[in-house]
């Protein structure tokens, strides 16, 4: 948008809420991020004291999420009144046994909903401020994923009150505009895309406090080492590490691709699976694991063009696969699996796998192993969207 496209949108925005609210109260849930601050920051200019912002402390956000959120919007420009809600074991009560990660968001969903509404009964409010986006609904709409703040899905009816999207039909790079338009510090406006149900779909299949502890002190490493990359996304997701099967062909065809011997290459599918897509539509797929030794034995990390063909390779030949880890150094033999992430988009619906440097995933792998002794291997995910998506869940 043009900066007078910027302006005119705040202004029509602005007044809509006023118009819709009219007399009455709102409830808005911020997480930190630059969609629900903006919708937040728009709803507060019409609506003044008569705005309700609150942060629900899910217990699966990021390290020091709560306090940081709470700081940086209250703080001028933004002067937001956040109050923050802690939810920790009623959202790990919600979503303790399940492993489906359709399930797990649905889960997720009817607990946030059902925060929402006792706090909107508590403090009389009949509107819901929501940051939902153009990307959230089309992923919606197409199958991809259930998302936790689409609400055509949701019997809204039940919980007495009327939903307002402000930047329903914006993508993200237009609601970073609109973020820096109304000056929106820049550590929450460029900050990276968090997903709403957060680390509980970073942390592929079942949860449990250990797998979680992991999930959050590997995202911290991987979101402050990986920022170096200027990829549009980076972040970490924990496996249990379990194998479900090796796959003695595929490691054999991805030698030949590498030019190394047979038995220095290692092909073996997870357990669990992860989100994909095929011709627009959601599928669970198997995760692949390519692990490649040196000479003497040691792991050895193929970037750049061998590796685009091992990937090519392995999706025309094994479309079952939705995911293709690469293996950056394993510490113990059995352990959580954490794969890397990073990744190029312009609208979060197709996205490319960044080819990092071998030295910088190392320095991520080396973190990890330090802070985290439960942690037996690291990855990097070099899978494209499509065929992934770009969250594993």
């Amino acid at each position: 948008m043009e900066d007078h496209e910027v302006s005119d949108f705040i202004s029509r925005k602005v007044e809509e809420v006023r118009e819709k609210v009219g007399d009455g109260k709102a409830l808005v849930a911020v997480s930190g991020g630059v969609d629900s601050t903006v919708s937040a920051v728009i709803a507060e200019k019409a609506l003044g004291e008569r705005l309700v912002c609150v942060f629900i402390d899910t217990n699966f956000m990021r390290l020091g999420e709560a306090e940081q959120v709470k700081r940086s919007l209250s703080e001028e420009p933004l002067g937001l009144e956040v109050r923050v809600l802690n939810e920790r074991e009623r959202f790990m009560e919600a979503l303790n046994g399940l492993s489906d990660a359709e399930e797990k968001r649905k889960a997720f969903r009817d607990c946030f909903y059902s925060v929402l509404s006792e706090v909107a009964q508590e403090e009389g409010c009949g509107f819901l401020v929501q940051g939902t986006t153009k990307a959230d609904v089309d992923e919606t709409n197409s199958g991809v994923k259930t998302q936790h703040n689409v609400l055509d899905q949701v019997d809204v009816g039940k919980y007495g009150w009327t939903v307002l999207e402000p930047i329903r039909g914006l993508y993200k790079q237009e609601v970073r505009q609109l973020a820096r338009a109304l000056g929106v510090p820049i550590a929450i406006s460029e900050r990276q895309p968090f997903p709403g149900p957060g680390l509980s779909i970073r942390v592929v299949g079942a949860i449990s406090p250990e797998k979680l502890e992991v999930a959050k002190k590997a995202n911290f490493i991987a979101e402050e080492v990986l920022a170096a990359s200027s990829a549009s996304q980076y972040f970490a997701a924990v496996f249990s590490g379990a194998i479900q099967k090796e796959l003695k062909v595929v490691a054999r065809d991805a030698a030949n691709i590498l030019g190394v011997p047979e038995g220095r290459v290692k092909a073996s599918l997870l357990q669990e699976k992860a989100t994909g897509m095929v011709k627009g539509s959601r599928v669970y797929g198997s995760v692949l694991v390519l692990t490649v030794l040196d000479e003497s034995g040691r792991i050895s990390y193929p970037g750049g063009e061998q590796l685009n063909k091992v990937a090519e390779y392995v999706f025309e030949n094994y479309p079952e696969a939705t995911r293709l880890l690469v293996t950056v150094g394993q510490h113990l033999e059995e352990g959580f699996l954490v794969a890397l992430r990073a990744v190029n988009t312009v609208d979060f619906l197709s996205a490319t796998a960044v080819d990092l440097p071998r030295l910088l995933l190392e320095e991520v792998a080396s973190k990890i192993f330090d802070q985290c002794p439960e942690v037996g291997m690291v990855c990097y995910d070099y899978t494209d969207k499509p065929p992934a998506t770009i969250e594993y869940e």
